[in-house]
């Protein structure tokens, strides 16, 4: 059995608020932070989920946990003709609406604020469906899932980027040291939440990876379930399909 995540006391409305005015504290921080806790890596990662989803021919796609709207940008880029783009804060969805503007993708990309566990759409929407390190920060996982399993069309792709913990000397112990110490720390540096990074380090810490969240998915109906570890498996591509 995998660990929960339960970083924060109290009801579930009560953590999805205050996990919603965390990160609208780190919003304006937050895509130049990124760079550099993860060395710029991070870029590269996204560009194989656009790949795949690319490859998939999708002309619709729900980018959950969107954040300020990275992977969102890059979809509709890449010629994906209608893309959502869904997070809890709104923080991170008004610095995300300012970079598309920035980019004349307003027509192109919609930002909506709304609960992931939740979805306010009907079901069999979406050609594809990606999250990029937010299916840790679910409430409810298997909500979660199922609600994005509800919303893909039939032979959709889902397409998952999380944190995962190498499970190989050096790189294991490394990592440990790294997401333990040294990432709170570059948070508390530039960020209003000094809570907040070390709050992303502890949930990755524990959220299931590899074979286990493959499990997962495919025990909310998913098919086609493959995982794909990235640089020396400190973040995991996932890929399935309905």
């Amino acid at each position: 059995m995998h660990k929960s995540v339960t970083p924060y006391k109290g009801s579930k409305d009560q953590k999805k608020k205050q996990v919603e005015s965390m990160f609208d504290k780190i919003s304006t921080n937050y895509d130049g932070l990124n760079r550099v806790i993860s060395f710029g890596i991070d870029q590269s990662w996204r560009k194989k989920v656009i790949a795949m989803v690319k490859a998939s021919g999708a002309k619709s796609a729900l980018d959950i946990a969107t954040g300020t709207g990275d992977l969102a940008i890059a979809l509709a880029k890449h010629k994906v003709e209608k893309v959502v783009g869904l997070d809890i804060s709104k923080g991170m969805l008004d610095v995300g609406r300012q970079k598309i503007k920035a980019q004349q993708l307003s027509k192109q990309i919609k930002m909506v604020q709304a609960d992931s566990e939740n979805l306010p759409y009907e079901d069999n929407s979406f050609d594809a469906i990606t999250v990029a390190f937010g299916v840790r920060n679910f409430e409810n996982l298997d909500r979660g899932l199922s609600e994005i399993y509800r919303v893909l069309k039939p032979k959709g792709i889902f397409v998952v980027l999380e944190t995962s913990n190498p499970t190989k000397f050096p790189f294991k112990q490394g990592y440990y040291i790294y997401t333990k110490y040294i990432l709170p720390t570059i948070g508390k540096l530039f960020s209003k939440d000094k809570s907040a990074y070390t709050y992303l380090s502890e949930s990755a810490s524990v959220f299931p990876f590899g074979e286990a969240f493959n499990n997962i998915l495919k025990k909310n109906g998913f098919i086609e379930v493959k995982h794909y570890p990235q640089t020396f498996g400190v973040s995991t591509i996932y890929k399935a399909s309905k």
